[in-house]
């Protein structure tokens, strides 16, 4: 199934907005996958590194399940990657379809 995200679409003949639904190929929505996958780890890693910081400075004990904890605390505040990847290369397929 492909990612598909709808956008508003003004035109001059009505107020109201015209919706327009824009889809992902399969390939489009792999590529997507796979730059948001990378940039998840990298995300991730950062996390932890962050996380061994903030315990450093804090003076936490380095519990490997605290760190974990921040790290995710973290990593949930800063993520939601894939989907916001998709979303963002409907709108560029958008943007590009319907130029002014």
């Amino acid at each position: 199934m492909t990612f598909s995200k709808s956008f508003p679409k003004t035109d001059k003949k009505t107020t109201y907005p015209i919706w327009e639904e824009i889809s992902l190929s399969n390939e489009e929505e792999k590529k997507v996958e796979n730059l948001a996958e990378k940039e998840t780890i990298s995300q991730m890693k950062k996390c932890i590194s962050q996380a061994r910081q903030i315990m450093k400075e804090t003076n936490l004990k380095d519990y490997q399940s605290d760190l974990i904890n921040i790290s995710i605390a973290l990593f949930e505040k800063q993520a939601s990657h894939s989907v916001y990847w998709k979303e963002q290369a409907c709108k560029d397929k958008f943007d590009e379809k319907f130029k002014n």
